[in-house]
Parts: C-alpha cells; sequence; structure tokens
C-alpha cells in the first residue's frame, strides 16, 4: 500500500504541474492571437463585432467584444462570464479531485480496507498484488453505486444537457441520491457526534436529511464506512487465528522452535481459503451489506 501511495503522489504531482504548464501556455497564446487592442490615448480600434464602452471623451467608441487577452472576468447585469482559460483550469481541478470523491463517498473505502485484510490474514503478503486489489475495488464500487450513478444521469445530468435546468438545480438533484446512500450507511452515533460538534438537529427521519449540511454528513459516513470495515476484518482474521495458534503449538509441543509457525500455517489456510469458497464469501457478504 505505502509503495501505490508514493507511485500514486508522485503521478499526481508531475500530471499536475503538467496541467499547470498547458493552462499557461493556452493563456499565452491567446493573448498573443487576440485582436481587440486599445491604444495608448484611450480610445478603441473598431472591428467586425462592435460594442460601446466609455471612455474619457464620453459614449461612443467601440471595441471588440469577441476576443480578449489572456485571463478575464466580465461582469454585465448581473450575468457574468469566464475565460476559456479560467474554465479549463476549474475542469481540471475537478478532474483531480474526481479520485478523492470517488474513495470518500462511495463503497471504495469498505471494499479496499476489507480486502487488505482477507490479505494479511492469509499471509500471502503481495498476492493479490495491490493492482488487482484495486481494480476488484473499482469495479465492485461501480457494480454497487450503479443505480446512484444510475438516477444521477437520469435527475440531473440528462436534464442539465437538454438545457431543462441550471448547473445549480443539476448540483442540488444530483447529490440527492448520493447524500440518500450516505445516509443509508451511516450509523447514528457516527451522524450524531457531528451534528453535535457542527451545532445542528440530529435527523430523525429521511424528510429531515436535508436538514443536514453536506459537510456534515460526509465525515460522519466515512467514520462510519472505517469502522464497518474494520470490524469485517477481525471477523476475517478469527479462523486464521485458530490456524496459527494450532500450528505453533504442534511445533512447540515437538520441539521445533526455531522453525516459524507463519511457514507451517500458511498453505494450511490457503487450503482453508479454497475449501470454503473464501473468495465468493468475501466479495458476496461484502456486497450485501449495501444491500
Amino acid at each position: 500500500m505505502k509503495k501505490a501511495k508514493r507511485i500514486y503522489c508522485r503521478t499526481s504531482f508531475v500530471l499536475g504541474t503538467l496541467l499547470l504548464l498547458i493552462v499557461i501556455f493556452m493563456g499565452l497564446g491567446q493573448r498573443a492571437n487576440a485582436t481587440g487592442t486599445l491604444p495608448q490615448d484611450g480610445r478603441a480600434v473598431p472591428n467586425a463585432d462592435d460594442r460601446q464602452y466609455d471612455t474619457p471623451e464620453g459614449v461612443g467608441n467601440t471595441y471588440s467584444g469577441t476576443d480578449h487577452n489572456g485571463v478575464y472576468f466580465s461582469y454585465n447585469n448581473d450575468s457574468g462570464e469566464v475565460s476559456g482559460t479560467i474554465r479549463i483550469l476549474l475542469t481540471l481541478t475537478i478532474l483531480s479531485l474526481a479520485p478523492s470523491i470517488l474513495v470518500m463517498l462511495t463503497s471504495f473505502t469498505r471494499i479496499i480496507i476489507v480486502l487488505h485484510f482477507v490479505r494479511n490474514a492469509l499471509g500471502t503478503m503481495t498476492a493479490p498484488p495491490n493492482q488487482v486489489m484495486i481494480g476488484l475495488a473499482l469495479f465492485l464500487t461501480l457494480f454497487i453505486m450503479q443505480p446512484v450513478f444510475t438516477q444521477i444521469n437520469e435527475e440531473a445530468i440528462k436534464p442539465l444537457d437538454a438545457g431543462e435546468i441550471t448547473q445549480e438545480q443539476a448540483f442540488e438533484i444530483g447529490i440527492q441520491p448520493i447524500r440518500q446512500f450516505m445516509y443509508k450507511e451511516t450509523q447514528e452515533s457516527d451522524l450524531a457526534l457531528f451534528c453535535d460538534i457542527a451545532g445542528v438537529s440530529y435527523p430523525e427521519n429521511q424528510e429531515q436529511l436535508a436538514d443536514v449540511p453536506i459537510q456534515v454528513l460526509i465525515p460522519s459516513f466515512i467514520l462510519s464506512e472505517l469502522r464497518t470495515a474494520f470490524i469485517i476484518g477481525f471477523l476475517i482474521y478469527i479462523p486464521f487465528i485458530v490456524i496459527d495458534m494450532v500450528v505453533a503449538s504442534v511445533l512447540m509441543s515437538m520441539g521445533m522452535m526455531m522453525l516459524p509457525p507463519t511457514t507451517i500455517s500458511l498453505p494450511f489456510k490457503i487450503l482453508l481459503f479454497i475449501l470454503a469458497d473464501g473468495w465468493n464469501l468475501v466479495i458476496g457478504e461484502l456486497v450485501r451489506t449495501f444491500y
């Protein structure tokens, strides 16, 4: 896990640096290609698409409103406009936060922790490798969250693409299925803890869930996921600990104290896991905890 974290951090740093350089070069290129300029005397150069602006001499001078230099913000009668460079930067920022959103707001956390406990309980060290475990956890997350993603697509994304709702309305509608999922998986004690810290009332039913801020519900959900994953991991460890104890007792009775018990117990633990169809039991029961 530590190696995977280091690789992830280095890759994120390199990609972030490259994306920042791309945005800077795009801004410079946009500045170099801009056609709407203002001379030093304050009078504008006419262009094909002209708009009036105020000068010291009064209203009447015009300049092109289609091209702009570099990064800009415009404001006109409660309606604003953002340059393409800023839009690209905001989009890339959201994409960089997408892995954290996937990990924190879905079933990914519980699944990857349980799989890690399974591997440690077996004592196989790097089998299955981290790439396999992360890939399995990702696809199981997509399987579990598919109804939620489908509801978000039908109720928020498609109406937004059709122009039926605004971006603010799409966000409010799209966050509701995720809030319902997190609320269903959050334990009462964890939600009550953060509600008490934030000074908000605890929701007694689904109708009052809208009164709970999202910044209160998210840490409550994460804490509940960690607690549930550790409980499942403890139950997974029990049969393998019994095998280790039996093997260690047999070796001690035979006077083979210099032989590590894990060397003998590992094949027996793998055999037990195979005979019990361990992957079917672990994955099946883990997925059923979300239904």
